[in-house]
């Protein structure tokens, strides 16, 4: 499973200190003219013993109850965040030991747009960094130990938010800083086991939206006695610890459940291959929805079935003068972030769902109702806006659709669609990025054309042709205007005033900040690194070249063949093949030092997006659903043939390779295909779907189920699709890789691989990196994986 970095993660919630929490303000307190800010309400004092979780929020008609479920699935509110200070963790205006070869990314320019708030890894660990666009120095704002991973400047230029994953897990939670680095807190995740995640600023900058999760699920029985420490939760006693029904000696699930998958019925569908192209109702209409169902007591206490977290969006004053005000509250879900807010905070725009299965939700803060539900795509979670007088939405949406277009819709002042139209779209691409200025007069747009990015910006005069009663296929203006790119994909785009601020990466470079001060030439930040510096001197990266397998069942595949250097053109060389997590993830053309690593071996690399994999419309994404997984069980094999017949790759001299889902589909090739594979190197895959769903987070369970299967209706399907269930085909060493700190997929994943392969005679090991979750972030960890993971794949394909 990929982890989605930008998607909530579970936890096990405590009691909150009191005297650090001010009272949450009642839902009803933001459809006032002031809606964009909470009022100025001083924190109450109430009892010490009193917990936050017993609270009950008055409602608007003095009831002094919770306010109601609604039938949409938004629900009651969980406990409010706590806000605590923290000590100044400002570091020196450049790092002591500044990495030449580092990436910078994820920017967000202050009001004035000459300054930008980024994350960069210099230090050896993502870090919050500001600087000037163009010039230096640049300063450290939080020296911490804890990778971060999202940033966002207020629109009124006092607080930097930021999210960080404590300990490199991933659970995270939000904070906030000045931009010369003081009054640095936490806004809310600060409890251990706790989880938060960043929303949007309100438009005046007075207060920023997080995201709470209050687990649901029941808690985990203690370990039997005697039971083998080595598996479940690992030898250093990191994981899950939700050790429900297992065998822990043979590493196979005994078939028992966990009690919150008993008698689950919930939405998940196994859903088939069939193209995304019925049209939908016909345009104007009021709003698409996808059904949901609200799960759990509508007083917000989850009964022991629930399936996720009960996740709470607040609206959180860092300055601590005005209490918390909810947004929305959701019961069992996979995640939920406020997107943006209206000027006036009458209106919230709220993405939330499974991947697979996003939502935009349009809901009235004053009474929680909710006035638009529209499917919109997985990737980027910054899904829209409103416009300046709310009296537009507008959206990145592949609703009723194979790829993801801008869809606008006027709304009437009660927040209700008026009428969608298509105001830009692309024949077999996806819009990925979508991001419009300050004044929500320009709008900028990232596609993705076949792993590679086209930025458009469409201004203010632009005439789209957009009728509102069009159906989504028609409507689509021509006139805009293009930024050309140095290199070859964007990873965000920000509004820096009057001029753009783009992340971009690319297969020669690092990730970089470029900034547009003409609004049309990109020119990188001054400590951006180099071009040059993106490796060491004497081995430039290697561009990779596209090839296009066909599976056997005709299904027409892509990929990537990065060719080592210093081999002739025709010889046949050792080859990996590489798979990406997801499954959604997609392989695209930009450096990987790990690739570097391998490559610098003497070995080639082929990456290619198997079934399921994204950017290449909604179908393509979902003929891996299901049985569907074994075609991409069988996508593995011919696009090796196809590296083999089509390009230098030796047959005899194959490795597969693969992090997260392509871990899995690392160790289910291994035993699916025990005779075409030298060896194989798992990093972080699922070795039995059934012990991962036992032990992975609520949130990814929901989504996976989705994918793989329902973990009690379609318990034999997981089984079949195991590859613990093969486990005797193997043949060929494996080496395993697992951060122990991965709660996403637990370490005991590759623990039982590797425990079983050694009993049956086939060579194995395990590498388990200290202080590293789902993702590798810190810079020797990644040295040590990559130089680990070269040199197996050297000895076992060169010897």
């Amino acid at each position: 499973m990929a982890s989605n970095a930008r998607n909530l993660t579970a936890g096990d919630a405590t009691a909150r200190n009191p005297a650090a929490e001010p009272v949450a303000q009642r839902p009803s307190d933001i459809g006032t003219a002031d809606a964009g800010r909470p009022a100025t309400v001083r924190s109450q004092e109430r009892p010490t013993d009193e917990r936050p979780a017993e609270r009950t929020e008055e409602r608007t008609d003095g009831t002094g109850a919770p306010p109601p479920a609604g039938s949409d699935g938004l629900t009651a509110a969980f406990a409010a965040p706590a806000r605590i200070p923290l000590p100044d963790a400002s570091g020196p205006r450049d790092a002591p030991t500044r990495l030449i070869a580092h990436g910078c990314w994820y920017p967000s320019a202050d009001p004035s747009g000459t300054r930008l708030a980024f994350i960069c890894d210099r230090g050896g660990v993502p870090q919050l960094w500001t600087g000037p666009a163009d010039g230096e120095p640049v300063r450290l704002l939080d020296d911490g130990p804890d990778p971060v991973r999202e940033v966002s400047w207020s629109p009124d230029g006092r607080w930097i938010a930021y999210t960080t994953a404590p300990g490199g897990g991933e659970h995270t939670r939000v904070l906030c800083v000045r931009p010369d680095g003081s009054d640095r807190q936490i806004l809310a995740g600060a409890e251990p086991g706790s989880s938060a995640h960043l929303g949007c600023w309100a438009h005046d900058g007075s207060a920023v939206t997080v995201t709470v999760a209050v687990p649901t699920g029941p808690p985990a029985p203690a370990s039997p006695s005697g039971s083998d420490t080595t598996s479940g939760d690992g030898p250093s006693g990191t994981g899950t610890g939700r050790g429900f029904g297992l065998d822990l000696g043979s590493g196979l699930s005994d078939g028992r459940l966990p009690d919150h998958w008993r008698g689950r019925a919930g939405e998940t569908e196994l859903l088939g291959p069939a193209p995304h192209t019925d049209r939908g109702p016909a345009l104007p209409s009021p709003a698409v929805t996808v059904g949901t169902t609200p799960i759990g007591a509508p007083d917000g206490t989850l009964t022991a079935t629930a399936f996720g977290d009960g996740l709470s969006a607040y609206l959180v004053d860092p300055d601590g003068v005005a209490a918390p005000v909810l947004i929305a509250a959701v019961q069992d879900a996979a995640t939920l972030r406020v997107c943006d807010l209206s000027r006036d905070g009458s209106l919230a725009l709220l993405r939330r769902g499974p991947r697979g299965r996003r939502e935009a939700v349009v809901l009235r803060t004053a009474d929680h109702v909710t006035t638009c539900v529209l499917p919109v795509a997985d990737g980027d979670p910054w899904i829209g806006s409103f416009s300046p007088r709310a009296d537009a939405l507008r959206l990145r949406s592949n609703a009723h659709r194979e790829f993801a277009v801008l869809l606008t819709a006027e709304l009437d002042p009660d927040g209700r669609p008026l009428g969608w139209s298509t105001v830009a779209a692309r024949e077999g691409s996806d819009l990925e990025l979508l991001r419009y200025t300050r004044d929500g007069a320009t709008a900028v747009l990232a596609w993705n054309i076949r792993g590679m990015s086209d930025v458009e910006i469409l201004d203010p005069d632009t005439d789209t042709g957009a009728d509102t009663d069009a159906r989504p296929e028609e409507g689509t203006g021509s006139a805009s205007r293009h930024i050309s790119l140095p290199h070859e994909v964007v990873t965000r785009v920000t509004d820096a005033n009057s001029r753009l601020a783009l992340a971009l990466s690319g297969s020669r470079r690092r990730p970089g900040i470029w900034w547009l001060p003409d609004g049309a030439t990109p020119v990188r930040t001054p400590w951006s690194s180099r071009d040059e510096d993106a490796v060491p001197p004497g081995r430039p990266p290697v561009r990779p070249v596209p090839l296009r397998p066909t599976a056997r069942d005709g299904l027409p595949l892509n990929g990537w063949y990065y060719r080592a250097p210093g081999r002739a053109p025709g010889e046949p060389a050792p080859c990996v093949i590489h798979l990406h997590g997801g499954p959604e993830d997609q392989e695209r053309p930009v450096l990987d030092p790990l690739y570097h690593e391998i490559l610098g071996r003497g070995l080639d690399i082929f990456a290619p997006d198997v079934r399921g994999s994204s950017g290449y419309g909604r179908s393509f994404v979902d003929a891996d659903l299901g049985r569907g997984r074994f075609a991409a069980l069988d996508d593995v094999a011919d696009c090796t043939a196809h590296a083999v017949l089509a390009g230098p790759a030796d047959p005899s001299r194959l490795a597969v390779m693969g992090r997260s889902y392509g871990g899995y589909l690392t160790f289910a090739s291994l035993v699916w295909h025990p005779d075409l594979f030298r060896t194989g190197v798992a990093v972080c895959g699922m070795s039995d779907l059934a012990t991962f769903f036992e032990g992975t987070e609520p949130w990814i369970a929901q989504s996976a189920a989705h994918k793989y299967g329902h973990p009690e209706r379609d318990r034999e399907l997981l089984r079949e699709l195991s590859p613990m269930t093969r486990i005797d085909a193997l043949r060929a060493p494996v080496f395993a890789v697992h951060g122990e700190h991965d709660t996403n997929v637990p370490p005991r994943e590759s623990e039982q691989f590797v425990r079983a392969a050694r009993e049956r005679g086939v060579p194995a090991e395990l590498l388990t990196l200290r202080e590293e979750g789902h993702d590798f972030l810190r810079a020797d960890n990644r040295r040590l994986f990559r130089r680990a993971a070269a040199d197996w794949l050297q000895r076992h394909l060169l010897s």
